[in-house]
């Protein structure tokens, strides 16, 4: 795979995830604004964070695993990153809601249900 082995994972987490909008009915692409506004934020933080862990030499991005196209210093997987993998926790998080309800009401339930079996 060489080259492309970052943009296989990516392209991986994309696929497992991307049917459970279609399965599950999430809408999270119903609120682009909203998803849009998620996403920008988190890769605005990183990819600022990159770039100057980059420049100042804390890390750097293996050639061996990217394509070699570069924006601004990062490859442009690591770009890509900062996208596809908040998207995957917003769908996965979505996911386990419509599956499970809203999570906080299951949390407080299960809580709930913990003390009285200590209790007895």
């Amino acid at each position: 795979m060489g080259n492309f082995e970052y943009l296989a994972l990516l392209g991986l987490c994309l696929a497992v995830t991307l049917p459970l909008e279609a399965v599950l009915h999430v809408g999270v692409y119903r609120q682009r604004r909203r998803l849009l506004s998620c996403i920008g934020c988190v890769a605005a933080v990183f990819i600022s964070w990159d770039l100057i862990g980059a420049r100042l030499g804390h890390w750097g991005y293996n050639p061996t695993y990217v394509t070699g196209l570069r924006v601004a210093g990062l490859p442009v997987e690591e770009y890509l990153f900062f996208v596809v993998v908040p998207l995957c926790a917003i769908l996965a998080f979505e996911a386990v809601c419509a599956t499970l309800g809203d999570v906080s009401n299951w949390l407080t339930a299960r809580r709930k249900r913990l003390r009285e079996r200590i209790r007895r």
